[in-house]
């Protein structure tokens, strides 16, 4: 699993290198006093002589940009790292989807995920890090990237991402979040035009975002394809200059999506740093632009003192990558932690944790004899093993769309992770083609496990919220097979491997329902685990599941008229109101809240006290309370806080704080979750565009604990004059 290192880099050695002293700053201007226009503009574009497309690209990266050997300053080596490194670089380990860190509500479980991904690019000698999607789910969730997200509240996907990219940064890896900003559905991604007000995108996506960069100190932000309120992202003053580089004080460069810049003048001027992965905009013509004084020096100095910085910072000239194997064995453990503590267990009548006396199982569906289901797209991962299989029929067909991203199912089959369990019984397995066939499998058989996927790309959005079928010739009616499997034998539970929320129109005739999530390297023995107890589960989801797409803010996608023409998506019906802020604020009932998840045993939380602090400029409280496992099991609970802003401010209730606590059987803790006004998550403020800026309005302010955002208790409130 060598790579071996490649050096592409100019090599001028007329003057020594700078010395390495001072701040990243210092050094960063040190460079740049010493550097010709030529070398500069270098550093501004990817290396277009290079075909990124078909990855022929140095060390098989999506991007490249060759370094100044004379100073010192490294080639840059981009690749893709959501879920893992991208799949051209090379067999690495294939962790559970992002949504699936999110939905385990543990910062530590998240950097050991970040850790991961880092690790793993360094050791393939990657430099930079293009992963870190901040967009929220919760305004259209058949988004085909919802599986490289973190959720749809701004807190829990700004923190959940932040840590994601602090433990990336901490490999000698430079990260990047993306894609900044509102780049929230794949259908006609290049032309929507997202129409919001400034005070709902401060306090939604964008809220994501803030939070992210500040918690991170990340270098690196990619600009969507998108438009927002009629400007490009790449070239977009008010997300790049305004918002990032001004009131976020960002110091580090913007890159654009792969072939999403659009100008070169406009695009440097309005924020742009670097165009990737090519040189059409900011090569020559650049060039030509500083010269002829359209865009000035200074502009120029700016974008590639950012770069330095940001690679200064992140210590990529201090400790460059050394080529070496990744640590399979730890890194696939980590993998499989992070499943066990992400899968969700949304429905249980007692049929879960299944018993080791079982004589007979029916595991039904979903390639379950071979591997468990991943994502497409930049963020899919070639899985350690290879991939045990290509969707699609044949299997090596590419759906369409996206038209280029296969479907690759990572080699850990849950059939015989759950046949380990039960070394004694009859274990079968039903491909449910046929839902009759299936049916009577089932009924001959203790326990029915039916494995239902939901395959999500890059490049398209998924065609409904229903398990449709789009990687298979024949396709299969998979909430069919559920229907006939259960009415064969009411003890059938339901694995569930998808990117996002579902409808699940079977939900009340199956005994149970564990969401899996796309469940990664070593998913066939964290779903096995779970199914029989040897792991509690202990996940919440990061996103509501709708009891219909007829309650969504936009119940159909917005579709371009043609491929060039940008067209408007509204994103002004739910505002600031993303997510379960929506179902509040009207009044609906979703199948599944934010933040719900059950467990193998129960938990209360008792003795809830309120104390504030509403003097001086920054006020905070703090919630106090006892929390038990009431059950006979060791497990772990969320407990989360939620707040209500003064009726003046429009708002419905928003996460402001969690802690997830693991008890033993009968144990009882005292926790406390403090609330700052201070935090990067603005949880006491409200976006003031009068004033453009965070305002704490007055009024009364009421305190929810509970363990899930329909599940909740008011602890008491408190007034800010």
């Amino acid at each position: 699993m060598l790579v071996l290192a490649i050096s592409c880099g100019t090599n001028n050695t007329a003057t020594q290198p700078p010395p390495v002293t001072g701040t990243p700053d210092q050094r960063a201007d040190a460079l740049v006093s010493q550097m010709s226009i030529d070398e500069k503009i270098q550093l501004v574009h990817g290396g277009a002589a290079l075909d990124w497309w078909n990855h022929t690209l140095p060390r098989s990266g999506g991007g490249w940009i060759p370094g100044i050997s004379r100073l010192n300053i490294p080639d840059l080596y981009f690749a893709d790292g959501s879920a893992g490194v991208a799949y051209s670089v090379g067999p690495a380990t294939a962790l559970p989807s992002s949504i699936a860190s999110a939905a385990s509500w543990d910062l530590k479980e998240a950097a050991k995920y970040g850790q991961v991904i880092g690790s793993e690019l360094s050791a393939y000698g990657i430099n930079v890090n293009l992963g870190g999607n901040a967009n929220l789910t919760g305004r259209e969730p058949r988004d085909g990237r919802t599986f490289e997200t973190k959720g749809e509240d701004p807190m829990l996907a700004g923190k959940i991402t932040a840590a994601h990219l602090t433990a990336i940064q901490q490999e000698y890896v430079l990260a990047g979040m993306k894609h900044f900003s509102f780049n929230d559905q794949e259908t006609g991604r290049t032309t929507a035009n997202v129409q919001i007000d400034e005070r709902s995108g401060r306090e939604s996506d964008l809220l994501a975002f803030e939070i992210a960069a500040k918690d991170s100190s990340v270098q690196s932000v990619m600009c969507s394809y998108n438009l927002l309120n009629g400007a490009y992202a790449c070239e977009n003053p008010y997300l790049l200059n305004t918002v990032l580089k001004g009131d976020w004080a960002f110091p580090g460069f913007v890159m654009s999506d792969w072939d999403a810049t659009h100008s070169t003048v406009s695009a440097a001027l309005n924020g742009l740093d670097q165009e990737q992965p090519e040189n059409i905009y900011f090569d020559s013509s650049l060039k030509t632009a500083v010269q002829g004084g359209q865009v000035p020096q200074s502009r120029l100095d700016d974008m590639v003192h950012r770069i330095l910085r940001a690679v200064i910072t992140n210590g990529l000239v201090d400790h460059p990558a050394t080529v070496q194997p990744i640590n399979v064995t730890a890194d696939a453990a980590i993998a499989q932690e992070m499943e066990e503590q992400g899968a969700v267990l949304l429905k249980n009548s007692g049929i879960l944790p299944l018993s080791s006396s079982l004589t007979s199982i029916a595991v039904i569906g979903s390639h379950a004899d071979v591997g468990v289901l991943s994502g497409g797209g930049s963020a899919q991962v070639q899985p350690v093993g290879g991939p045990v299989m290509f969707g699609g029929n044949p299997y090596e067909a590419m759906p369409c769309p996206p038209c280029w991203s296969r479907v690759i199912w990572d080699p850990s089959p849950p059939l015989a992770a759950i046949k380990a369990k039960v070394p004694g019984a009859s274990v079968q397995f039903n491909d449910g083609t046929n839902a009759a066939s299936a049916a009577a499998l089932a009924a001959a058989s203790n326990v029915a496990i039916v494995f239902v996927s939901q395959w999500a790309s890059e490049g398209m959005d998924v065609p409904s919220l229903n398990f449709t079928d789009v990687i298979h010739a024949t396709p299969i009616d998979q909430d069919a097979l559920v229907q006939a499997v259960a009415a064969a034998n009411p003890n059938t539970i339901v694995v569930m491997e998808n990117g996002g929320a579902q409808v699940l129109p079977w939900l009340n005739n199956v005994g149970a329902v564990l969401e899996a999530w796309y469940p990664g390297q070593n998913g066939g023995p964290a779903i096995a685990n779970l199914l029989f107890g040897d792991v509690n589960p202990s996940g919440k989801l990061p996103m509501t599941f709708p009891a219909s797409v007829g309650d969504l803010p936009r119940p159909a996608i917005a579709t371009p008229p043609d491929s060039t023409t940008p067209f408007p998506v509204d994103y002004t019906i739910d505002g600031f109101n993303v997510g379960y802020k929506w179902y509040d604020s009207r009044g609906l009932v979703p199948l599944f809240p934010f933040g719900y998840g059950l467990s193998y045993t129960t938990f209360s939380i008792a003795n809830a006290q309120l104390s504030a602090s509403t003097s001086g400029s920054s006020p905070s409280f703090q919630v106090t309370f006892d929390l038990q496992n009431t059950g006979t099991r060791s497990g772990a609970e969320v407990a989360q806080v939620y707040l209500g802003l003064p009726a003046s401010t429009g708002e419905s209730k928003r996460l402001v704080g969690w802690q997830k606590v693991q008890l033993n059987a009968g144990q009882q803790q005292s926790e406390t979750i403090q609330v700052n006004a201070a935090d990067s998550s603005h949880p006491l403020s409200y976006w003031d565009v009068t004033s453009h800026g965070w305002l704490v309005p007055s009024g009364t302010f009421t305190v929810y604990l509970g363990n899930s955002s329909r599940n909740l208790t008011t602890v008491g409130t408190f007034q800010i004059p």
